[in-house]
């Protein structure tokens, strides 16, 4: 029904700054809440942020907190995650997701997010 593709990774120095995207297929995009996981080699995945379906709402991790910025262009059906200051621990495959419920507050939980994308790979070197 719908399909996720996220780019924008790369490798980048701590310090600097990358820009995700996360282009959606489909005619319903604009009511699915979104959000971004990561999961580092050998650890879980973790939760980045959410935002809701018309973007009003977001919520973030502790840890990326005013640092990392989610947003989304309904028009463009594409979901953004404007990353500054990364560090070297933000390295992982970043992974955006699509919950298709009637749910409108975003979750922080991996379990309620129905698609996801293949991921792009973030590598942030020291």
């Amino acid at each position: 029904q719908v399909q996720l593709a996220e780019s924008g990774g790369g490798l980048v120095q701590a310090g600097g700054s990358l820009r995700l995207s996360c282009a959606a297929s489909g005619r319903s995009f604009s009511t699915y809440a979104m959000a971004w996981f990561r999961q580092a080699p050998g650890k879980e995945r973790e939760f980045v942020a959410a935002i809701s379906r018309d973007g009003f709402s977001t919520s973030y991790s502790a840890s990326v907190n005013g640092l990392f910025t989610i947003s989304r262009d309904n028009a463009k059906n594409t979901v953004y995650l404007q990353m500054n200051s990364l560090k070297p621990e933000d390295t992982a495959v970043y992974y955006c997701a699509a919950d298709v419920s009637i749910r409108v507050t975003p979750s922080n939980f991996a379990a309620a997010y129905d698609l996801w994308g293949p991921g792009t790979q973030v590598i942030v070197s020291s």
